[in-house]
């Protein structure tokens, strides 16, 4: 089941932000991100704010319905709107996600952008995405989606082989994601995006090497790979600890990463974020980006979080309790915390040292920097970057990632 939300200060019931949120908002490019807390099934390894059929029956009536969800969400966007008053930003990226957001008609998911667009406006070059489940759309419903201002899309393949998404409870044949693929091509759509999963139990080398190859010979212009994480309360975790299925250990997380750097840079992508990789810089994700660079989001729906000026918030997580507060008039808004600069210093360091770029040698303290010179010389950073005044991890550095942030953030 959905994990729990963290603590914080209650949020004002009209959702107002203290001045200083806004203060140099201009400055500042704004994302959008919508989420759809729907799915056909549950996932055996998923413990996203999601729910089926099944989990909503008798605890949210009408106001949780999927036939409604559309025009509950709009209220909280033009909630965004009153929120952020005057702020002139015109909305730079917007991601939809869910669940599975494809499960709404096309025309649902048009008419959130549609409020987005009428509310705040636009920039001309901006990046709108929808993730989809490979089932979940056809031809007609993706050149409808790409029609109506969509122009990214992220299709969740995880695998190309049978026993693998088996695990995973993945309910799409192996090659219908490939398809989507061209289908999203032939409606328009300029950037496409394959989503991979490597590290099921029963997965091989071999299964994990067809899986990108499969990916690739789709020809999207962008490849995430995440390594498997066995969330407590999952159906995946209790299969573990029955004994039903092994658990794959971290060695064998390493070694599916440098096979699939290996396959991906072969193929002309390049790594961008640890688990990014993109044929381009046009073929990047923009959104993501914002998370990582601390810039500021609205998220819309039901668990979602949002940042603005270093105060994040979250919404209540069931669909009933979300639509209910908004048709009270209220904000959804469940807690929130104000970002002190330290937690912000540290939330940089976090973030930005996972990308190609790596972070300024400048936010470390003493001792951070003590550890940065270990890692260099234990071929975690790279010099280059690293003479420049910037820690940009190596691809060693990448399979130890976590470590070393933590001894940066000292």
């Amino acid at each position: 089941m959905p994990s729990a939300l963290p603590d914080g200060e209650p949020v004002p019931a009209d959702g107002a932000l203290p001045a200083s949120a806004l203060a140099g908002a201009a400055d500042r490019p704004l994302g959008f991100y919508l989420h759809v807390p729907y799915c056909a099934t549950r996932c055996g390894y998923c413990d996203f704010n999601t729910y089926t059929a099944t989990e909503l029956r008798g605890t949210g009536g009408v106001l949780a319905s999927r036939d409604n969800y559309a025009d509950t969400l709009i209220d909280e966007i033009r909630l965004a709107r009153k929120v952020l008053g005057d702020d002139p930003r015109e909305v730079r990226t917007v991601f939809v996600g869910g669940g599975t957001p494809t499960l709404l008609a096309a025309g649902d998911l048009v008419r959130m952008l549609g409020a987005i667009r009428d509310e705040f406006g636009l920039a001309a070059d901006a990046e709108v995405t929808t993730e989809a489940n490979p089932e979940s759309v056809d031809p007609a419903y993706l050149a409808e989606l790409r029609q109506g201002g969509f122009n990214r899309i992220s299709f969740g393949m995880q695998s190309a082989k049978q026993h693998v998404l088996r695990i995973l409870d993945r309910t799409h044949t192996p090659g219908r994601p490939e398809a989507c693929v061209a289908e999203a091509r032939a409606a328009g759509f300029a950037h496409v995006n394959l989503d991979l999963i490597y590290g099921t139990p029963g997965e091989s080398d071999d299964d994990w090497r067809a899986s990108l190859d499969a990916a690739l010979g789709a020809g999207p212009d962008h490849v995430s790979a995440y390594a498997l994480i066995v969330e407590e309360g999952t159906r995946l975790a209790r299969r573990i600890r029955r004994g039903e299925i092994p658990m794959t250990d971290d060695d064998v997380h390493a070694d599916r990463y440098l096979i699939a750097e290996e396959r991906l840079s072969a193929a002309g992508y390049d790594w961008y974020e640890v688990s990014n990789w993109a044929t381009s810089e046009a073929g990047r994700c923009l959104h993501n980006e914002l998370y990582w660079r601390g810039a500021d989001w609205w998220g819309a729906g039901p668990g979602a979080h949002s940042h603005v000026g270093g105060v994040r918030w979250w919404n209540v997580k069931h669909p009933g309790a979300y639509a209910a507060a908004l048709a009270e008039g209220r904000s959804p808004g469940a807690g929130r915390e104000l970002l002190s600069e330290e937690d912000r210093r540290v939330e940089r360091i976090l973030l930005e040292l996972r990308l190609r770029e790596g972070v300024p040698l400048s936010l470390l303290r003493e001792d951070g920097l003590k550890a940065a010179h270990r890692a260099l010389s234990d071929g975690l950073l790279q010099r280059g970057p690293y003479d420049e005044g910037r820690a940009a991890l190596t691809l060693r550095g990448r399979l130890l990632a976590d470590a070393v942030v933590r001894d940066l953030v000292d």
